[in-house]
């Protein structure tokens, strides 16, 4: 699948530019468990995926540099000393942010020239962006031996996203992508950014997104919302992040803090909890439990944290009505995005059928069905 892709940068890049390009794969990322936790300095449960970004990047002679998105056949010019931000929800913004943090770091990178083509399915709530930075950075320290490890480089990817794209998000995409293991899965403490890899052996059950192929347009605006209430609680309780808080230290300032907020932050500290209770199940080889934890982090998310919709609660109560899943919930930011689902390998297609049928009579739209494996995180293609 990804051959593919790989291929056509390669040929496309080596067409336009007439040299041999380096060639990046950059895998988008599924999280198991531990949503919005990232943020809150908490854990979550992250593996890279077979999907991805495939990038071929070289030096450029001219005295100016050009990023090609070979999905969308745009092609941009640009000059490293005169950066700024493009219009809001740009593709070039990620890569301009990626090149000015680097330089914020005073490396000096020459000009280059970049094609890239993804193969994550869009809106999926599977970190392309995070991929497309990734690969970026990646190429970027290949290219000018800038000597960037990679914790370094998910930073940047991390700050690109903060200050040119506008999302505030929290390090787990990024280091989902970078850091990813084959077959594992890995339980990410945000406040460390050390993980620890959990080899995943679902026996005779599998996982499966299905995307409701829904955005809903609050998302980026009501991620903000909830990173500031997350925010604000924290600071009334007197800590740096609601990671370091129980569910005790919350009873202490109820009265301080609105019903809902009060709720959103309880959801985090419950789901932190749940996802170090998650890779316990895994390493017990405890699916009954895994998937019971994944329920009720849905739950939370759609009752408490309020970041679910119609589409992603219907998909999770079809799940649950099924004697297949042992577990499904939304993933990602919320208000549309994929569900992720915990589902019996030789029902898979028949719950996929049933549930794709359901719900276009429900919603009069089609949604989309994915599997996938767990793979190597961002790295040089030979």
């Amino acid at each position: 699948m990804n051959t593919a892709i790989i291929n056509e940068v390669k040929k496309t890049f080596i067409e336009t530019f007439k040299k041999d390009p380096i060639l990046i794969f950059s895998p988008g990322r599924i999280n198991i468990i531990g949503e919005h936790t990232d943020y809150n300095d908490g854990f979550v449960f992250p593996a890279a995926v077979d999907k991805g970004i495939a990038a071929a990047i070289q030096k450029s002679n001219s005295n100016f540099s050009t990023a090609y998105a070979l999905d969308m056949d745009s092609k941009i010019e640009f000059h490293l000393d005169k950066l700024k931000p493009s219009k809001e929800g740009s593709w070039e913004n990620y890569v301009f942010g990626v090149v000015a943090e680097i330089q914020n770091r005073n490396k000096v990178i020459g000009n280059f020239n970049i094609v890239f083509k993804g193969n994550i399915p869009g809106g999926a709530g599977m970190s392309s962006s995070a991929a497309l930075e990734n690969s970026v950075v990646f190429g970027l320290n290949e290219l000018f031996s800038l000597g960037l490890t990679k914790h370094d480089m998910i930073l940047i990817s991390q700050k690109a996203e903060h200050n040119y794209v506008g999302v505030k998000c929290g390090i787990m995409d990024q280091y989902a992508s970078m850091f990813g293991i084959k077959n594992n899965a890995l339980l990410l403490d945000c406040k460390t950014v050390e993980s620890k890899p959990y080899e995943v052996d679902f026996k005779d059950h599998q996982l499966m997104l299905i995307n409701t192929n829904v955005k809903h347009s609050l998302s980026d605006s009501a991620y903000n919302d909830r990173r500031s209430a997350c925010e604000s609680i924290a600071e009334l309780l007197g800590i740096k992040a609601l990671r370091d808080a129980n569910e005790a230290d919350l009873v202490t300032i109820k009265n301080k803090v609105t019903p809902e907020n009060y709720q959103k932050a309880l959801y985090v500290i419950q789901e932190n909890d749940r996802a170090i209770k998650a890779s316990k199940a895994i390493e017990n080889n405890d699916l009954i439990t895994l998937g019971a934890l994944i329920y009720a982090s849905h739950e939370g998310l759609s009752k408490q944290y309020k970041v679910s919709c119609d589409e992603l609660d219907y998909l999770v109560e079809l799940a649950k009505s099924s004697d297949f899943v042992l577990g499904a919930r939304m993933m990602g930011g919320g208000f549309g995005g994929c569900t992720i689902n915990l589902v019996a390998k030789n029902k898979a297609k028949a719950f996929a059928d049933a549930a794709s049928e359901a719900y276009y009579n429900k919603f009069n739209r089609e949604c989309s069905v994915y599997f996938i494996e767990l793979s190597q995180g961002t790295h040089l293609v030979n």
